[in-house]
């Protein structure tokens, strides 16, 4: 068994070639085409399979950027994940939140158009073709359509796959039926004789083409579902790409010999496929077949569009769930949405989630026509996007003779590989990426001006989602995500972050602990360390030589440390009447993002002095260390953080802890002190603060304690012998200006546990 295969990861995998395949299958294949080819030949006659080829060509381009970066990140979320992975936690957010809209509205049509075929079904089987009036209106195709969204919703919850395949299966032997009748009939008839039928061939022009590839592209919508299930894949590397290619593949085997065959044999004598087209687009596929096949090829019509809307139903909405999943693991949905079921392991709160969105979606939108629109112009511009993460990546990518498979990050609900070893890499980099983005960006336009109410439903679901991301979002997916990066270098890396910490450095005997916390927020071959050695300004020549010497010495000190750290960190030494200002202007010169500094052993000095001044004079984050000779932070064993109210140090906070559980996992223990009179209501809602504060920033289950006291200072300080490090945060004052508080001062002064006081920039 290999390393991949034992690990925890791959036991959570549960869905083969095969399976994944079908997905992809089971999206694509049936319901785009028999709903569209209509439309298409309406608009470009016979040329409409010339359509659907290029369509297949910009779809093929396109699944090779989708293999590529599902390989780097395979983990569920679709693009979602590429773009978490490349770009930011917000523009990763954009994304899952319209991808998952997307997902959601697909459903939603694919659930109406089977109810529709079903009600026609029962009209032609049960009353002769007289609609009866139980089934006139839109409650009973609302309430047929509701039937397999909660059969579908419940298999997914039973089993990763959600089962199904039974109906992608079947509808592709039934399409499989339907070309080879059509083959037969072209050759009862004659090639040559049905080939007059194709003639004129672009009645539409060139228009008339463009027309018809903009409205049937998302026809091959459907490949990029397998990458949305990447985490349930098994051997993602391997099945992910193939899958993809085959179930492309197939759809176009299929769609493209039939677009020639519904106008070779399938168009009633002296009428052309255009015509026939603009009578009833909706019903072309059905009335060809009768015209080739006789009645059976009207039923095989019939099985197909049912079977097809199904099996579509029912890979969107597990590509829904596991999207939404994903963003709650990263805390950019609610994280009960990413727990999943006690004894079958899948997402069943996500799955509830979609489900129900779907269906208020269901109840409540009389008309889908700009949503399905809209769905298609989010495909669109969510594929350009993985065009441009994907050239992102691969100039990003540091090259590597090898990368283990346990290699892995904390992202979502759990630990995950991060940059899986490249055994795809998309051909001709990157004039496939640039030509594919390039064509679904131009597509999106199109249909933005085509159906502008397609972009308007786009922004609203976009302006509704900003909203709810700064409102409950935001704060924990952006330290989720600072400890996510902390945890895995790589991942800032990708997304071409270089932070630029500065240490001045005066005392040799801090110079270890100092630098490796500037490591921890400039991680090895990723960001880099300036070390600054300030001289006072000398007064005689002898002066000047010893500072000099003692310059040297702790430069070397620093640099050895640094060194040990694994970065190549930068030299400086100036001279300067002003040591404090002198550092600011370094800052400012070289465009800092962080400084860590030393605590001085008189804290008086921290009070409204130089330090302060920096402290509100820089925009940038801010450590203070405090350590005994030889101390370094990483060995900590146990480390306590006091948390009072939200500062503004959550996001530097989660990135030092982050990266002090990189090599080991230390004790952390998170500790509120509350009131001696504080209700047991008010002290149970301190502890879910806690908790869901805890669980941004430890790997692991957090260690809480929640104790009353009206003496805070003293409690902390006896929890203090009893840890190796103390983690604090700067305050602000009601002015808003950077301050060390009382607090942390007075713990200072008691103490000599090993301390970092902590201030973000924000």
């Amino acid at each position: 068994m290999s390393e991949e295969e034992a690990s925890p990861e791959s036991a959570r995998r549960t869905i083969g070639l095969l399976g994944a395949t079908a997905v992809g299958m089971g999206a694509i294949v049936g319901g785009g085409i028999l709903v569209l080819a209509g439309a298409a030949f309406h608009e470009a006659g016979p040329a409409a399979v010339l359509a659907f080829a290029l369509n297949g060509v910009i779809a093929i381009l396109t699944a090779l950027s989708f293999a590529e970066m599902s390989t780097k990140f395979p983990q569920s979320g679709g693009a979602y994940t590429f773009a978490k992975g490349v770009l930011s936690v917000r523009a990763a957010f954009a994304v899952g939140w319209v991808l998952w809209f997307a997902y959601i509205v697909a459903g939603v049509l694919y659930a109406l158009g089977f109810a529709s075929y079903g009600i026609e079904f029962i009209k032609v089987v049960f009353y002769g073709g007289a609609l009866p009036t139980w089934l006139q209106g839109r409650t009973p195709v609302v309430l047929l359509a509701l039937i397999p969204t909660l059969l579908y919703s419940g298999s997914l919850i039973r089993q990763a796959s959600g089962g199904g395949q039974w109906a992608t299966w079947g509808k592709v032997g039934v399409f499989s039926v339907l070309l080879l009748a059509g083959f037969w009939a072209i050759g009862s008839r004659g090639v040559m004789e049905s080939s007059k039928n194709l003639t004129p061939f672009f009645p539409g022009g060139f228009s008339g083409l463009l027309t018809a590839m903009g409205l049937t592209f998302i026809a091959l919508q459907g490949f990029d579902l397998i990458s949305a299930i990447a985490g349930d894949i098994k051997d993602p590397t391997r099945n992910i790409p193939r899958a993809m290619l085959l179930s492309l593949g197939a759809a176009l085997c299929i769609y493209i010999p039939l677009m020639l065959i519904v106008p070779m044999v399938g168009t009633p004598p002296g009428q052309s496929v255009a015509q026939m087209s603009a009578q009833n687009q909706e019903t072309v596929m059905a009335r060809a077949a009768e015209l080739f096949m006789g009645p059976a090829g009207y039923w095989l019509v019939m099985v197909a569009a049912l079977l097809s809307t199904l099996s579509a139903l029912q890979a969107n909405l597990l590509a829904a769930s596991r999207v939404a999943q994903s963003m709650a693991g990263d805390r950019t949905l609610p994280a009960i949405l990413g727990a999943t079921h006690e004894k079958l392991g899948t997402p069943h709160m996500a799955i509830y989630a979609s489900t129900l969105t779907l269906t208020a979606l269901l109840l409540a939108v009389p008309d889908l026509a700009a949503a399905g629109a809209a769905a298609s112009l989010i495909f669109l511009i969510a594929f350009a996007l993985s065009h441009w993460t994907s050239i992102l990546a691969r100039r990003r990518e540091e090259p590597r003779v090898s990368l283990v498979p346990s290699s892995s990050m904390l992202v979502g609900s759990g630990v995950v590989s991060t940059l899986a070893p490249p055994t795809f890499q998309t051909p001709f980099f990157p004039l496939v990426q640039v030509v594919g983005g390039v064509a679904c960006m131009g597509m999106a336009i199109f249909q933005a001006l085509a159906v502008p109410a397609a972009g308007g439903v786009a922004l609203v679901w976009l302006g509704l989602g900003g909203l709810l991301y700064a409102a409950l979002f935001s704060d924990r997916a952006e330290v989720y995500d600072a400890f996510a990066e902390a945890r895995d270098p790589n991942l800032a890396r990708m997304r071409g972050r270089s932070p630029l910490v500065l240490v001045p450095v005066a005392n040799p005997a801090s110079a270890q602990g100092m630098v490796e916390i500037a490591a921890a927020l400039a991680p090895p071959r990723v960001g880099r360390v300036m070390l600054l050695r300030v001289i006072p300004l000398p007064d005689e020549g002898n002066e000047s030589q010893e500072s000099l010497e003692k310059a040297q010495v702790v430069m070397t000190a620093a640099l050895t440390a640094a060194l040990r750290s694994g970065h190549r960190p930068e030299g400086l030494v100036t001279i300067a009447s002003q040591p404090w200002k002198e550092i600011g202007r370094v800052v400012r010169t070289h465009r800092c993002g962080g400084v860590v500094l030393g605590l001085p052993q008189d804290y008086t000095q921290l009070r409204a002095g130089p330090v302060e001044l920096l402290l509100n004079d820089l925009l940038c984050d801010f450590t203070f260390v405090r350590c005994s000779v030889g101390f370094r932070p990483s060995s900590a064993e146990r480390i306590l953080v006091p948390i009072g109210r939200r500062g503004h140090d959550v996001e530097l906070r989660a990135r030092v802890l982050g990266s002090l559980q990189t090599a080991r996992r230390p004790q952390i223990t998170w500790v509120t002190v509350v009131a001696e009179n504080t209700s047991a209501a008010l002290e149970a809602q301190t502890r879910r603060h806690l908790l869901a504060i805890a669980q941004d920033n430890v790997y692991g289950d957090p260690t809480l304690l929640v104790l009353r006291s009206d003496k805070p200072v003293e409690t902390i300080r006896d929890l203090c012998s009893d840890h190796d490090l103390l983690v604090l945060g700067l305050h602000r004052n009601d002015a808003g200006v950077r301050v060390f508080g009382d607090f942390n001062l007075a713990l200072l002064e008691t103490t000599e546990t090993a301390a970092l006081i902590i201030g973000g920039s924000s």
